[in-house]
């Protein structure tokens, strides 16, 4: 503790850099972004590629994933409404005290942001039903665990999608992504556990935050009251609109992040740069070819390209899924790969967009640094794990 209270000071005493300086720095970087692309491809293809990309996207991937979204919203919704997520809960509430040094109530964490995203988690650690199974050093690694499994009902089925356009046996790897996303959140909330019994130690009891919804059994009560027809209508609604709003809010992070990671993996076209969609100017493959003695044995990635997957997914698991199709066409990954990347996607799944503010909403935004190094390292043991995990299995069953 004081450790954190003199760098807290210490920050506090910093100057902040002069606003014209903070001006030229940033276009300084703007204009060299713009060059860095304009040089080789040329300033109107450049732009043209931009444009052409970001549409590309839109229309192919991010409306695609939402359709997927509104399908898995509505069924996620029917689960929870008849009790099907409650059995689950009761069945693996055992594990978690031994696999991750949890309450079993961290289960109800695991199945919610499975189900929709990484922020679903602090609508139960918000909870004082929920809190009271917690210590305090405990409720703060429940970022790392919400996260790991962030969107993972979404990255799964899309991936599936791609199944039957023969990319080979795309189900296969998503069930060994999976142990590989499990594998990592272990990892992850271990580590964090780690860091927090030093500062709190193990006895100090959660702080109970007041629930802030207001009559919620007699609500439940009036819902369980209607007739089952129209429980079946409301849920499958209510799940299909917040797959709508899931669909939504990955367009920025597909649309942003997705362009310039693809336009810094992709090449010219084969006639050379035309402004077309997915043109780029590689510089993603050469730069992880210059270590691929590195990321062959952890990852076994079958070009350079596929690093940018997990790259992408540090800031938006939609637009990492959003690669994929891409590389599966042109070669630049196959079902070995899909592996890793529902690994890492699942397990990193926009982390370091989410973690801060997560933090900040459990009030313990000086954690967030713990929490960030914890979940790097468990997002790259997930990432190993599915790699050498769908090694065996196809030395197993032979594909």
């Amino acid at each position: 503790m004081e450790t954190e209270v003199k760098a807290a000071k210490a920050k506090a005493h910093r100057k902040p850099l002069p606003k014209w300086l903070s001006a030229v720095i940033f276009l300084v970087v703007f204009v060299g972004f713009f060059v860095l692309f304009s040089v080789p491809m040329g300033l109107s293809n450049m732009l043209s590629t931009m444009m052409k990309t970001a549409y590309q996207l839109l229309i192919d991937t991010v409306l695609y994933i939402m359709a997927i979204a509104v399908l898995m919203g509505a069924i996620s919704a029917l689960l929870s409404e008849f009790g099907v997520i409650d059995l689950i809960n009761k069945i693996l509430s055992p594990l978690m005290k031994p696999i991750y040094g949890l309450p079993g109530a961290a289960a109800l964490g695991v199945l919610t942001t499975f189900l929709s995203d990484n922020p679903a988690i602090l609508s139960l650690a918000d909870d004082k039903g929920f809190r009271k199974h917690f210590k305090k050093y405990q409720i703060y690694a429940l970022t790392n665990l919400g996260t790991s499994f962030g969107m993972g009902l979404i990255v799964c089925t899309s991936i599936l999608g791609y199944a039957g356009q023969g990319y080979g046996n795309l189900g296969a790897a998503v069930l060994v992504g999976l142990f590989g996303a499990v594998i990592g959140s272990i990892v992850s909330t271990r580590l964090m556990l780690m860091k927090t019994k030093k500062i709190f130690g193990t006895e100090a009891e959660c702080d109970l935050i007041p629930s802030e919804v207001i009559g919620e059994r007699e609500k439940d009560a009036a819902e369980n009251k209607k007739k089952l027809g129209m429980r079946i209508m409301d849920c499958l609604m209510a799940g299909g609109s917040s797959g709508v709003k899931i669909g939504i809010s990955i367009i920025p992070g597909v649309l942003i992040i997705c362009t310039i990671v693809m336009m810094l993996t992709f090449g010219s076209s084969e006639s050379g740069y035309v402004g077309a969609a997915y043109e780029g100017i590689g510089l993603i493959p050469y730069l992880a070819n210059k270590i691929q003695f590195i990321l062959k044995p952890l990852f076994g990635f079958a070009s350079g390209e596929a690093i940018a997957v997990p790259i992408t997914a540090l800031g938006s698991a939609g637009a990492a899924i959003g690669l994929i199709p891409e590389m599966l066409a042109t070669g630049a990954a196959d079902a070995h790969d899909v592996a890793v990347f529902t690994a890492m996607c699942m397990c990193w799944s926009g982390y370091l967009s989410t973690h801060v503010s997560m933090m900040a909403a459990l009030g313990r935004s000086d954690l967030s640094g713990k929490a960030i190094a914890s979940h790097t390292v468990g997002g790259l043991v997930a990432g190993v794990a599915a790699n050498w995990g769908f090694r065996l299995v196809a030395l197993i069953f032979g594909f």
